[in-house]
């Protein structure tokens, strides 16, 4: 193939990436998807959740247990995780899940994470291959690995996970009352999405806003172009 085809072939290609994404776009601004927790659209939260990805961060945390039992109380996990996620957005820019934040009685979680766990998912497949729970508790069944996470995430992690070892699980969620945009979109007895830009501006970066979101787009754009060529 010449040089001028293979250009033509690579600008068709992209051509119909974009015709692609614009379709799919509008169609998922028109569907309202009924879950109990997950937030319904993903206004105000730029990121897209990857579910290999917070499977391998619930297992990496199971394991820091030490013990046979690799068991741990969901609700403190994930807090642990959401300290993780929160953390990562202020180093990088970006989180480790993807998962959106919402606020509940004993503050802030990840919101399919937690349907995840509850089984409120229309397909726990994955999940279900590598974690289970047994009432208060969350079971790692099968280790996954952790080829999804760069060093960076796995020593944040590890960092979150020594910072909070000896707290049980209320003690981490009061530590998570204390996070600002918690308090500002405190739910009382339900549940309310917390914005990124609510969670920027209590760690004081709220000038970051548009920088994160165009990354966060350009990513996803990019990642998408990746599954049409391949």
């Amino acid at each position: 193939m010449s040089i001028h085809k293979f250009f033509q072939y690579l600008s068709t290609l992209l051509l119909m990436y974009a015709e692609k994404w614009y379709n799919r776009q509008r169609q998922q601004r028109k569907k309202v998807i009924k879950m109990p927790l997950t937030i319904k659209n993903r206004e105000g939260f730029p990121f897209k959740f990857n579910e290999q990805k917070a499977i391998q961060a619930v297992a990496f945390l199971l394991k820091q247990k030490h013990d046979s039992t690799k068991t741990d109380n969901y609700m403190r996990l994930l807090k642990l995780l959401y300290f993780a996620d929160r953390e990562s957005i202020r180093e990088t820019g970006s989180p480790i899940t993807g998962d959106k934040f919402v606020a509940m009685e004993h503050g802030p979680t990840l919101s399919k994470l937690y349907d995840l766990v509850f089984q409120r998912i229309l397909d726990n497949t994955e999940w279900d291959k590598y974690i289970e729970r047994i009432g208060y508790e969350i079971r790692l069944i099968q280790d996954p690995g952790n080829s999804k996470l760069c060093r960076y995430e796995i020593d944040l992690l590890r960092r979150i996970w020594e910072e909070n070892r000896e707290l049980g699980e209320f003690d981490v969620a009061k530590k998570s009352e204390r996070f600002a945009e918690w308090q500002q979109n405190n739910p009382g007895t339900s549940s309310k999405p917390i914005a990124l830009k609510d969670m920027l501006e209590a760690m004081g970066l709220g000038n970051l806003l548009a920088e994160i979101e165009a990354a966060a787009a350009e990513k996803q754009a990019a990642d998408e172009l990746f599954k049409v060529v391949s």
